[in-house]
């Protein structure tokens, strides 16, 4: 079924919304939906590298923080 959206006569909002319709509904198809294998890999790098303790979770303000301060 092909439908048609002319989003050059869509507002932000609308489109925005149409985004979270569609990641919705695609979101609640995930098993036909296969994740590519380069995200194992990621995933497992990083289970890797916070075992060893070579990378540590920081709170996420404190996250905030420290990307604002390197931005501004």
């Amino acid at each position: 079924m092909a439908i048609a959206v002319d989003l050059g006569k869509m507002s932000t909002a609308e489109k925005l919304q149409l985004m979270e319709d569609l990641w919705q509904d695609l979101s609640t198809e995930e098993a036909e939906v296969a994740s590519p294998a380069w995200h194992g890999e990621v995933l497992n790098e990083r289970e890797r590298l916070t075992s060893s303790g070579e990378e540590k979770f920081i709170d996420w303000e404190v996250a905030k923080k420290q990307l604002r301060e390197e931005l501004s």
